[in-house]
């Protein structure tokens, strides 16, 4: 038998809902957290600003970057990555894909933080000289299937979502080539300084 007064009653229901507000993360920026405390007035964690000469946030991949087009990685730029940042760390996801994660479609990591964004067309190998040193990892598609490296929007119907999520890590990375999206997330999940993200659209 309960034995709480309908006072003590009245006020745990009125903070129940509060305990709970922040418990799910937004389907478009999945991933480890930077270490300065978001608040209720935005997310202070978003102090890398990521652009693309190809495309603004929330329009529509041009159709030269997908599958049913050229297939090559958009050129990139950002600013904003911290002063003593070791690495970067880029994935491109898709929430909107019919599968239970979001599809990956681009894992590249070990970029030298003095770098200032991608260019066009990086080749899909898991070592690359440019960026210098820069490592890339497997994306969604079956083995055998160009699944290292950057594949474009390809959605079954509809409009999708794709998510480029830039992360500045404190620490270099203990990372080997070829690492998929959630060996690279358990990898840096402690180190995240700052971080940003881009989103464009496609529709088939």
């Amino acid at each position: 038998m309960c034995r709480l007064s309908t006072c003590s009653c009245a006020i745990i229901i009125f903070l129940l809902p509060g305990l709970f507000s922040n418990a799910a993360e937004p389907r478009g920026d999945k991933g480890p957290s930077a270490k300065p405390a978001a608040t209720s007035q935005g997310d202070k964690r978003m102090t890398i600003q990521i652009t693309s000469p190809a495309f603004k946030e929330g329009e529509a991949i041009p159709k030269k970057y997908t599958g049913e087009g050229a297939d090559v990685s958009p050129p990139l730029a950002w600013t904003g990555v911290p002063e003593g940042a070791k690495e970067l760390v880029l994935i491109c996801d898709d929430p909107d894909a019919p599968s239970e994660e979001p599809w990956v479609h681009w894992v590249i990591y070990k970029i030298p933080p003095d770098v200032k964004g991608l260019k066009e067309g990086i080749p899909r190998k898991t070592r690359l000289s440019d960026p210098p040193g820069a490592l890339q990892g497997k994306n969604s598609w079956p083995s055998g299937q160009n699944n290292i490296g950057y594949r474009g929007p390809l959605p079954p119907s509809g409009t999708h979502r794709y998510y480029f999520k830039l992360y500045a890590l404190e620490a270099k990375m203990a990372a080997e080539p070829g690492m998929d999206k959630k060996a690279i997330l358990q990898e840096i999940e402690h180190h995240v300084t700052a971080k940003g993200q881009l989103m464009g659209t496609y529709q088939r």
